[in-house]
């Protein structure tokens, strides 16, 4: 089922020049018209929970399939800076809570080649980025012409 918006809880984001759901959309369905989000085409929705995850008034929801979700559960995340704790709220009351980590290293790091060094400076190269170190194997097979 695709995004939909609680227009009670929403604020607009404070009808700042563009609000997170704006921001966060992949498929660009989100608009704000009178200091309140909508999504504009429901049926293009990906149902990726990016505008979900992101509303800082938890304003957003995406009810889950009945094969996916019995009892019509309606699903929210609440995220912090490490972690993401996704609720589940049932039709007949029941909550259920899942909390996961959401990083592995220190926010602000990354390591773009995973530690691999890369095996080759000829970008015309077959050979990928990490490759052969990273799939484990001696040497890559190729093409015998």
């Amino acid at each position: 089922m695709p995004s939909f918006v609680i227009t009670e809880k929403c604020d607009g984001c404070k009808a700042l020049d563009k609000t997170a759901c704006q921001y966060i959309c992949p498929n660009d369905l989100m608009l704000l018209k009178d200091n309140i989000a909508y999504n504009r085409a429901p049926e293009m929705c990906w149902e990726c929970y990016n505008c979900v995850k992101i509303c800082p008034t938890q304003a957003i929801e995406v009810r889950g399939y009945a094969d996916f979700m019995p009892l019509g559960a309606i699903v929210q995340p609440l995220k912090s800076t490490d972690t993401i704790m996704w609720s589940i709220r049932f039709r007949n009351g029941k909550v259920k809570r899942f909390k996961f980590p959401t990083r592995t290293i220190p926010e602000g790091t990354s390591i773009p080649d995973g530690g691999f060094e890369t095996s080759t400076e000829d970008l015309k190269s077959p050979i990928l980025r990490t490759e052969p170190d990273s799939s484990g194997l001696p040497e890559l097979p190729g093409l015998k012409i």
